[in-house]
């Protein structure tokens, strides 16, 4: 048995940002690996800048919010990632 993730408020604020992104944009397209991995860092590095603090906050976010599942809409990825950062599941 897995320890549960421990999500920190900078991750739980980023995993609701990225969340309303996707909504916003197209949530009835398919959700891209590719699309994940740049906007935690876009939304990190927003956040805290490109410093340590933002690497950490990046690498946080990516492991809190599952890799895509194929055919996986952005918006079922944004409830996904509302869901984790409510501590509903991981």
């Amino acid at each position: 048995m897995t320890e549960p993730l421990v999500l920190s408020d900078d991750t739980r604020l980023l995993l609701g940002q990225l969340a309303d992104k996707l909504d916003a944009y197209r949530p009835g397209d398919t959700m891209r690996e590719e699309t994940r991995l740049a906007q935690a860092l876009v939304f990190a590095e927003q956040l805290h800048g490109p410093t340590e603090q933002g690497f950490d906050a990046e690498q946080n976010l990516l492991a809190a919010a599952p890799r895509v599942w194929p055919g996986q809409t952005r918006g079922e990825y944004a409830a996904l990632l509302r869901l984790i950062a409510q501590g509903v599941t991981q």
